[in-house]
C-alpha cells in the first residue's frame, strides 16, 4: 500500500448559471460566489477544470499530478489500463432555481466524432426538491425526428415531453441520446462521463443581463436524440449498511448505503471509489487513522485502499468503474 494517499476532497469548482440560485450555500454551506450558483463541480478532470485537493498534506495538489505520479494507485489497475492517464468520471452538486435548458448529450461514437470527447452518460440523484417540481425526461410516446422538428418549429415541444414529479432520493438514469431537463426548485447530485458537451434545444426564450439568448444547437441534437420513450427512474432498496446497487451501466457503477452501524468495504483495486455524501455525516477509517465527511461533500478514495470501514449516521452514493 502506498500510504501517501489518502481519501481527498477537493476545492469545489463552482459555475455561474443563468438558472442557478444559493441551495449550495444554504443547504450546503458552500462558499458560492454569488447568488447564481447553478454547479458545484466538486470532483473534475475535464480540461480547464480540474479538481484541486482541499484537505491533508497535498492540498493545492491537482488531481491530474496525483494520476500522473501515482497512475494505478490512484485510478486502479483497470481504469488505468482502460483511460490511461484520463479521469473517466465527473462529478456535479447542480442548484436549479430555475428549469434548465431542454437538451441531449451524444453517445462516446458522435462526441469522438464531432468534439475529440467521450459522450455523456449520467445519473441524477435528487438531493432536494420543492413541492411540485418536475424533471422532463424523455418523450411521453414513441416519436420522430420529422414529428420532434413539427412541434419544435410551433414552440409545443413540451406537449410531447414526458414530466416526472420528483421528491428527495429519486434516482434517474440518462442514457445517450434523451431528451431532459432539470425542472425548477431541484437540487441534484450528478455521476457522468468526463464531458462537458451539451445540445441545448430550447432555452424557454431566455436572454442573459446583456440581452442575448444562449447559442441552441439543434442540428446536433437531431442526430443524436433517441426518439424511443425511455424508463428512467431507478428504484432501489435502502437497505442498512448494505451497498444497495442504484444504476450499473459500462461507464460508472452507484450503490446507495445508508450508514447506522456502518460497513466494512473491501475490493481488488481495479478502480477507484467516489463517496458523494446526500445525507447526515460519515467517515472513512482504515489503518487506525479516520477521516471524517458530510452531505453535500465528494470523496476520492483511492484504488490502492482496498479495505476500509464506512462508518456514521447519514447516506452516500458509492461509485466505481465497474
Amino acid at each position: 500500500m502506498n500510504h501517501s494517499l489518502y481519501p481527498f476532497v477537493f476545492d469545489p469548482i463552482f459555475k455561474d448559471r443563468i438558472w442557478g440560485g444559493q441551495k449550495l450555500k444554504t443547504v450546503f454551506q458552500k462558499n458560492i460566489p454569488n447568488d447564481l450558483t447553478g454547479e458545484s463541480w466538486e470532483l473534475s478532470a475535464v480540461p480547464g477544470d480540474i479538481s484541486v485537493v482541499s484537505n491533508g498534506a497535498m492540498i493545492g495538489v491537482s488531481l491530474q499530478q496525483l494520476i500522473e505520479e501515482q497512475p494505478e494507485n490512484l485510478l486502479g489497475t483497470k481504469v488505468h489500463q482502460h483511460f490511461g492517464l484520463q479521469f473517466p468520471l465527473l462529478f456535479k452538486l447542480i442548484d436549479a432555481r430555475e428549469d434548465l435548458s431542454i437538451q441531449v448529450h451524444p453517445n462516446d461514437e458522435l462526441a469522438q466524432k464531432h468534439h475529440q470527447s467521450f459522450g455523456k452518460t449520467e445519473m441524477w440523484y435528487v438531493m432536494q426538491a420543492d413541492p411540485g417540481s418536475r424533471l422532463i425526461v424523455g418523450f411521453k410516446n414513441p416519436s420522430s425526428a420529422q414529428e420532434y422538428k413539427d412541434h419544435l418549429a410551433q414552440q409545443t415541444l413540451l406537449s410531447i415531453l414526458d414530466e416526472k414529479q420528483v421528491t428527495e432520493g429519486d434516482v434517474f438514469f440518462l442514457d445517450t441520446g434523451t431528451i431532459h431537463a432539470i425542472g425548477a426548485g431541484i437540487m441534484i447530485a450528478e455521476i457522468q462521463q468526463t464531458s462537458d458537451i451539451t445540445y441545448r434545444i430550447y432555452d424557454w426564450d431566455r436572454v442573459d443581463a446583456q440581452g442575448n439568448s444562449r447559442e441552441l444547437h439543434i442540428d446536433l441534437a437531431l442526430e443524436a436524440m433517441n426518439y424511443e420513450v425511455v424508463d428512467a427512474k431507478r428504484p432501489y432498496s435502502k437497505t442498512k449498511d448494505t451497498a444497495n446497487k442504484v444504476a450499473h451501466c459500462p461507464y460508472f457503477a452507484t450503490n446507495y448505503l445508508s450508514l447506522e452501524q456502518g460497513c466494512t468495504r473491501t475490493h481488488d483495486g481495479q478502480s477507484f471509489r467516489v463517496y458523494m455524501g446526500v445525507e447526515g455525516t460519515f467517515s472513512i477509517r482504515y489503518e487506525g487513522q479516520e477521516f471524517a465527511f458530510s452531505a453535500g461533500q465528494t470523496v476520492l478514495v483511492p484504488a490502492c485502499i482496498t479495505h476500509f470501514e464506512l462508518l456514521g449516521n447519514g447516506a452516500v452514493l458509492e461509485v466505481f468503474v465497474p
